[in-house]
């Protein structure tokens, strides 16, 4: 009989141990997602969504996993951060600086990102359908394998991006800058806007890819490449 209640005590003390850990542990996760924002904040799958957060210093926080969806983060201070797997559905980060920042795989339908700057950002697997990226500093920025269905390249900076295997159906690059060479290897290029653009530099370009996208008589084509007899948006509306 003894022995038995030792055994019992023994597990249960085993088990108040463990709920004790899983407490506190649930506590410290509470805790982290009340944090206030303030630079390499821990906000890793938290619900940020419907927020005023404009101005704030996110610099290098964790913010995997958070759900953004439809907040306000304008003219944030985004270095560094990590973005991966966020939900920022018709969020805006117009005006930010996030050079350096992890978009991998983020949910970003119809979000803002106009005029930031992006330097060296990834936004590698990330769904991006029909956001805003005019006028903004998207230097040697990863794309590779992005959701950019009809999303918006008016005035940015584009050089050394890599747009490799992204689907860019409708995209519009129109207005799009670069200095360095950019790469479209296996880009889904069905309606893309490239009217005006020199891509004579440009790499992994392929005849099937144009014969597909939209360009005029100043489009500048790789060597080897030459333009369709008509492009099919030649006569399309705006």
């Amino acid at each position: 009989m003894t022995l038995r209640r030792t055994r019992a005590c023994g597990a249960s003390g085993l088990v108040l141990a463990v709920c004790t850990v899983f407490a506190c542990q649930t506590t410290a996760a509470a805790q982290n997602c009340a944090a206030a924002a303030t630079p390499g904040v821990d906000w890793q799958e938290c619900d940020k969504k419907l927020l005023i957060l404009e101005g704030q210093d996110l610099s290098g926080a964790n913010l995997f996993g958070v759900d953004f969806t439809s907040t306000d983060l304008r003219n944030s201070n985004l270095l560094a951060a990590n973005f991966e797997k966020a939900t920022l559905v018709r969020a805006s980060l117009a005006d930010s600086t996030a050079k350096g920042a992890r978009f991998d795989k983020i949910e970003a339908y119809r979000t803002d990102f106009s005029r930031m700057d992006a330097q060296g950002a990834v936004f590698a697997s990330a769904e991006l359908q029909r956001s805003n990226f005019q006028d903004t500093n998207l230097t040697k920025v990863d794309f590779t394998k992005a959701e950019l269905g009809r999303a918006q390249f008016h005035d940015a900076d584009i050089s050394g991006s890599r747009f490799s295997f992204a689907n860019l159906a409708r995209a519009d690059f129109r207005g799009a800058t670069f200095t360095t060479p950019i790469d479209f290897n296996g880009a889904f290029l069905f309606l893309t806007r490239i009217e005006g653009l020199d891509l004579s530099n440009s790499s992994g370009l392929s005849q099937w890819q144009l014969n597909m996208a939209c360009g005029d008589a100043r489009t500048e084509l790789p060597s080897g490449l030459t333009r369709p007899e008509s492009w099919p948006c030649q006569f399309q509306k705006e």
